[in-house]
């Protein structure tokens, strides 16, 4: 087909989900392909997006506007299921964050903060977005501490 009858995408550098309009996080295909299985994979271009938005469906699209619902990831992701591990890399939950919030230390999210900065941190493929789990951890801890005075 003759390229001028291909519209290209308005921005390829940002995206916002086609569901939710969040501004989506860009992911490589390294990270795409570790989330999804190859058939899912397929018609997503390799420069796509994870919507960050806990309560969308969608779970990665791209400048094109395809996108893969969060039912169609390997595993459950966080913050999409409130349940799943914030950290995938050391199965890291909410519930050991609020184990800490109740006990007015933060035991286990220092330990998990060092092994996250450390070589056996597989950021890129186990986490949904690609990205480290620290800063959502910290968000969350935040979050739990100004909830609780």
């Amino acid at each position: 087909m003759n390229k001028a009858f291909v519209r290209e995408p308005d921005d390829t550098g940002t995206g916002h989900c086609p569901r939710c309009g969040s501004l989506g996080i860009p992911v490589g295909a390294e990270t795409l392909s570790a989330q999804l299985d190859d058939e899912t994979r397929k018609p997503l271009a390799d420069a796509a997006f994870y919507c960050p938005y806990p309560k969308c469906e969608v779970a990665y699209f791209d400048p094109y506007e395809q996108t893969v619902g969060v039912d169609r990831l390997k595993r459950p992701a966080y913050p999409k299921d409130p349940s799943a591990p914030i950290c995938n890399c050391f199965g890291f939950t909410a519930t050991e964050i609020d184990a800490d919030l109740r006990e007015a230390a933060t035991f286990r999210i220092k330990a998990l903060l060092v092994k996250a900065h450390s070589p056996e941190a597989q950021c890129t493929t186990a986490a949904p977005d690609g990205r480290c789990c620290a800063a959502e951890v910290q968000r969350y801890y935040m979050r739990g501490r100004s909830k609780s005075g």
